[in-house]
């Protein structure tokens, strides 16, 4: 993996220059609101991303310490990735900006009750969102996700 060159010690420099281009952070989306783990499901994202592209963007997030690739211990030929802990602290980074875009994209696909959620228990969510996350889950599938979670509260 080639090493980039640091433009400057601007602090918002360092965070494009780690995760800033649009694949990389489509990917620790998939991860954090979709729960996908593996290549294929990473490659079947709506926004079509290339194979190419997807490997090297795998490889270079795990290169900088967002993701680890792990070896399925019932499948030795398959891999997943996960969020490290440097990965984690991205959480309230998306939902920022998926807040942002909910406001100011009026086509936008985020359900206007998640947003409402989040700006009203934003931190309690943050908490949520990377126990889910860290075990295996994600904010909006599976029976174990953040919003299943907080529908059984609601009751």
């Amino acid at each position: 993996m080639k090493k980039q060159v640091r433009r400057s010690d601007c602090p918002v420099n360092f965070a494009l220059q780690t995760f800033g281009d649009t694949w990389s952070l489509l990917i620790i989306r998939d991860i954090v609101y979709f729960g996908k783990k593996t290549y294929r499901e990473f490659s079947e994202s709506e926004e079509g991303i290339s194979t190419n592209i997807l490997a090297s963007r795998l490889a270079q997030l795990e290169a900088d310490g967002i993701l680890i690739k792990k070896t399925l211990d019932t499948d030795k030929r398959r891999e997943v990735y996960s969020l490290t802990e440097k990965g984690l602290d991205l959480i309230p980074i998306l939902l920022e900006m998926s807040a942002w875009s909910a406001r100011h994209d009026p086509q936008t696909g985020a359900p206007q009750e998640w947003v409402a959620a989040v700006r009203a228990n934003r931190e309690e969510i943050i908490g949520l969102i990377r126990e889910t996350v860290q075990s295996g889950g994600s904010i909006f599938v599976g029976p174990d996700s953040v919003v299943s979670k907080l529908a059984r509260t609601d009751q």
